[in-house]
Formats: structure tokens, sequence, C-alpha cells
């Protein structure tokens, strides 16, 4: 190794430093402190999704009791919190645990290739403002990227759009100085950004319509946690942010339990929390979709601010299709017109793991979409690898959490038997066709489904979704348990050399 690469060299190298990534660094600092890592961050600043997207409203869809992290207490009142404000966080934690000296930013990782007789990673990051590309090398290599391609959303193209004479804009690339003060907007979608657009944008656009193919079932919370604020009066910050986590994890299972269990029942209930919030009259056609809670993620308003733009006549909601694009908006199947000034398409996200970087075993591309993944974190076959892959039905950060402190506990046990390599190994008896996020049906997932890792029929090859199981078997379950492989740098090289010699 040269002096450069040997500059260029950590235990564990982690992609990305957005809450994944800071999270587990920080979970490196405190589990395991005696291990060198670094991060590198495409971007120029830390922050991830929250600082990729600046379109107005964004905020959290998951309470910030369960999405903040579970060894720093979010001390905001917002339970719902905004993008600054989480970007706030992630940054302070970052500070807090000296992870910002650790970071190197404007790195695109384009390759990362595993060497079995080197016992390491090779990584290429590209520079992309010189266009110069680093060489890293590491033991352990922690994908913390997400699951979404950060250069584009997904954009549907729509008959006659070249003919539209206002604004058109992707809530992924939001202008700066776009300024929809006092113009018609429509918001294409029914997803999670369209249901924060517009009630944000309401407040001082003339009028904003929620266009929608179908409706989604939409819950209101409240904006603050009066629980909490009045508990804070006698009891420590610390004690409280634990209370409330473990009060809204138990509500979490406790929803998707009974929503998977009694999906009429779940319907009807959250049906009338809408008419709670319109009114007797409200057409509440708009709001009731054809399929079961949480066959797609559910989602969530603060205090009800969607509903109760509807109600002042500030936005509405059309369910309808997209016939074409006029020129001073769109008009629909049902023949009905459209007029726009900005027309906004949240339209989703498209699929990406790894950032997009090519992986390779011993020089052999590795098919990612066609392997388990194990416990929801190591990749069958791929040696060192560990994906930060957060809960689809409740917070991201429940599960990247304890990933993390599985990954420190793994290498704590490989560094007590002398180890550097651990690989798990499948089989096909217990595989299934089915995606790490089969258990949703939003679009976005059934148009990446076939480049997400598959998932097996029966644990650890099964993705639980659920902490309460997944926390004790990250935690305490024992790490060798006859489906892990472990062995040490230079065993298979010299196992080639003894065939070869024979």
């Amino acid at each position: 190794m040269t002096a450069s690469e040997e500059a260029n060299h950590v235990d564990v190298l982690i992609m990305g430093a957005g809450i994944s990534g800071i999270g587990a660094a920080c979970h490196l600092t405190r589990d395991f402190p005696s291990r060198s890592y670094r991060i590198l961050e495409r971007r120029a600043s830390i922050g991830g999704t929250w600082d990729l997207f600046r379109y107005p409203g964004v905020r959290s869809d998951s309470d910030m009791y369960t999405f903040g992290f579970n060894f720093r207490p979010w001390l905001d009142t917002k339970v719902l919190a905004d993008g600054t404000s989480i970007r706030n966080y992630v940054n302070a934690t970052a500070d807090e645990y000296g992870v910002r000296e650790h970071i190197t930013f404007g790195r695109k990782v384009v390759r990362a290739e595993w060497s079995s007789a080197e016992g390491r990673w090779t990584v290429e990051a590209l520079d992309e403002q010189t266009g110069a590309t680093e060489i890293w090398t590491c033991e352990f290599l922690m994908a913390c990227t997400g699951y979404y391609d950060y250069d584009s959303g997904y954009r549907p193209e729509f008959p006659g759009e070249q003919s539209f004479e206002g604004t058109l804009v992707h809530p992924q690339q939001w202008p700066d100085d776009l300024d929809h003060a006092g113009k018609r907007v429509v918001v294409i979608g029914s997803g999670a950004t369209a249901i924060t657009l517009v009630p944000a944008m309401a407040e001082t656009a003339a009028h904003v319509t929620m266009l929608q193919r179908s409706p989604s079932y939409i819950v209101s919370l409240p904006a603050v946690d009066k629980i909490s604020i009045a508990l804070r009066k006698v009891l420590p910050d610390d004690l409280v942010y634990r209370l409330a986590r473990g009060r809204n994890i138990a509500i979490q299972r406790g929803m998707y339990w009974f929503a998977r269990k009694r999906p009429a029942t779940m319907r009807k209930l959250v049906l009338a929390g809408a008419r709670k919030h319109l009114g007797p009259d409200a057409d509440l056609s708009h709001f009731d979709p054809v399929y079961d809670p949480w066959d797609q993620r559910l989602c969530v308003v603060p205090d009800g601010d969607l509903f109760g733009a509807i109600r002042s006549g500030a936005a509405d909601i059309v369910t309808d299709t997209i016939d074409t694009f006029t020129r001073t908006g769109i008009r629909l199947a049902s023949g009905r017109e459209l007029d726009a000034d900005i027309v906004v398409t949240a339209t989703g996200l498209q699929v990406q793991l790894i950032g997009g970087a090519q992986v390779l075993v011993d020089g052999d591309p590795v098919p990612l979409n066609q392997l388990m993944t194990y416990k929801g974190v190591l990749v069958e076959d791929v040696p060192n690898l560990a994906f930060v892959f957060g809960y689809t039905n409740a917070s991201w950060t429940l599960k990247a959490d304890i990933a993390c402190e599985y990954v420190a506990r793994l290498l704590r046990y490989m560094d007590d038997n002398n180890y550097t390599q651990v690989v798990p190994r499948g089989s096909d008896e217990v595989r299934s066709t089915d995606s790490v996020l089969s258990s949703l049906k939003s679009g976005y997932v059934r148009r990446g489904d076939d480049k997400l890792p598959r998932q097996g029929t029966e644990s650890p090859w099964r993705v639980l979704n659920n902490y309460l199981r997944d926390a004790p078997m990250l935690r305490r379950g024992r790490i060798d348990d006859g489906i892990l492989s472990f062995g040490r740098a230079g065993a298979a090289r010299d196992e080639r050399r003894a065939r070869a010699a024979v």
C-alpha cells in the first residue's frame, strides 16, 4: 500500500451523510470508538433528503420522537417537524459526536469492489467539481444512501405539456426563486409530498388544486405533543423523550396491526376523521382509496392543515385523469379545465440502490436485485457490506438505529475472534420472489421492484418491518448463528494456492 493509499484507508467507510449515515457514524463513535471511519457524501452539506428537498412546507411524515435518533433526544415541540428543523437536528447531532471532521464532501461513489484475498473494499469516488477520481479502501462498507435517485424524481411525460405557458416543476428540483404568491397552482399527486405542498402553497397562492388519479388515506395528528410539554415541567428531557418514543412506537405498531387485521374498520375510522375536519357535507370520495389501509403508507397531516385549506376554500381536490395540457392549464378526461400558472408534478421518486454505484466481488458484478438481505442489514453472498435501510411502515430511523447497533456488535465479535470477513450464506429453500419493500403497493415500489434486493420466506431472511421483533433480534440475537460465515484475510488466496500446488 502506497503512502497516498494509506491516507485513504479506514476501517469502516460510510456512504452518505444523511440521517442514516450520520446515525451510523454516531453509533460507531458510541459503541465501537476504536474503529476508524470516513463518510463519503456527494452533496456539499449534511442532511441527505433533508438537504435535497426544499419545496414549500417540506416536513417529516413520521413523528419526531421515533424519527429522531434513539441516542439523542428531539427537544422541539413539533411532532411533524419541518425540513429546516430536521436538518438542524442532524447537523447538531453530527457536531456533538465530532462526525463532521470525518466527512469528505463532494464525492460520488461510482464503484466498490471487494477482494477476498486482501479482505477489503476498494472504492472509487468521483470529485464532481474537478472530475478527479479518488481511491478509498476499507474493511467494512456501510451503504447509507437510502433507496431513491437523488438526481431525478419520477416524472411521466404528459400529453401536450410543451404547449403549457406556465411553470412546470418537480418537487425534487424546486427552484429557489419560484414565487407562487397570488398564482393559480395545480399539484399533481396524492402522496406525502402533495399533501404537504397544498396547504403550504395555499397560504399565499390564489388557489391550489390537488389533482389526483386516485385517493390516499389521510390522517391528522396533533402538531405538538402536549403530553411531553407537560411532562417536561417535572421530568428530565431525556426521560420525557424516551417515554414519548416508547408510547409512539406502541401506537404505530398498534395502528398498523389493527389496519391489517381490521381494514374495513380502519377505513371507517380514517374517513370519520376526515369528515370531522371537513364538515358533514364534505365529499369523502376524494379520501376513500380502493386499496386497504397500509397497502400504501398512510399520509399524515399536522392539525389537519390540508383539511383546513380545503374547508376554507383556499384549496380543493379533484379526482380525475389528465387528457392533455393546454396553453393555460390542464384539460381532464371528464372535460373539465383546470387553469394554472404553476403545475407541480408531485409524482414520486425513482428507486436506486447505493447511489447508483457498481458493486463487485472478486471482479464479478453483484446482482443486488437477486440477493436476499440478512436481518434486513447484510447482503447474501457479499462480504462485509451493510445496508442501513429504514422502515416503510413506521419511522425510518427506528430501523436505521438498531441496524447500526447490530453492525457495531458484529464488528466487535469479529475483532474478539480475530475474524476479518463475514458473509451471510442463503439457500434456495427459503428464497422468495418478494422484494424488501413488497409489503407496500405504492407506485414507486411497483416501478422499482426489479431493482430492490429480495427477501426470504423465514427469519433471518424475511423482512419483519416490526420494531418490537427486530430490536431484540438485532440487539441481543446470537451473532454466530450458523448462517453467517466468518473468515480471515488471505484465507481465500492461500486456499487457491494450495489447490494449484496439488
